[in-house]
């Protein structure tokens, strides 16, 4: 499998497209401003070692899977696509090492989606049918006290406690969450809507 490494360097106004059967290594000491990457690969082929990108355009072609962004600096960035399971933002054990302000999800698809560390008042997230928790590690029991449809509360809720505690706001499609755990998007949102700290 062949490599490409963009590193040491600042780029802007560029397209750059990250196909699949390549290993890119984005980093380290990258800096994209403007630049649209069209995101054709695999999570275990993109590596983004001390990267900043700053109003940049993410383009999923196809979807995104497991992806942790927590060696990066995302800043005005917009995505747009399909994204399951990532992690945005700082982790505790890295400290400084990644961060995530002024980013609009808004277009994108997103799936039990993390954002750690930051203002979650400076991010956009898409709107229903999908839904986002804001602060559910902290919020774990009350979260968990409610009767969720389907096995949603013991796998999902109840999970929440062992996210870390900087953990300010999961993302779910209602559609997909409703397909893997026995039950609807409607059911779903009937809990939602008892639920402050919730956006939909």
């Amino acid at each position: 499998m062949s490599q490409v490494n963009l590193e040491n360097t600042e780029l802007s106004n560029e397209r750059i497209e990250i196909g699949s059967h390549v290993v890119y290594f984005l980093g380290p000491h990258l800096t994209l401003r403007h630049c649209t990457l069209v995101l054709k690969v695999a999570a275990r082929n993109l590596i983004i070692p001390h990267a900043q990108f700053i109003d940049c355009t993410f383009e999923a072609r196809r979807e995104l899977k497991n992806f942790q962004w927590n060696s990066s600096h995302l800043k005005g960035c917009r995505f747009t696509g399909r994204f399951r399971g990532n992690d945005f933002g700082e982790w505790p054990s890295s400290p400084g090492q990644s961060s995530i302000e002024d980013c609009d999800f808004s277009a994108a698809q997103l799936d039990g989606c993390r954002f750690l560390g930051g203002d979650v008042r400076t991010l956009r997230f898409p709107l229903w049918p999908h839904f986002t928790i804001l602060n559910p590690a902290r919020r774990c029991h009350e979260l968990s006290a409610l009767v969720w449809p389907g096995d949603i509360g013991p796998i999902v809720v109840e999970g929440f406690a062992e996210d870390p505690p900087s953990t300010v706001a999961v993302t779910y499609s209602a559609v997909d969450l409703a397909k893997r755990h026995g039950t609807t998007p409607e059911a779903i949102k009937a809990v939602l809507e008892r639920l402050d700290g919730v956006q939909y």
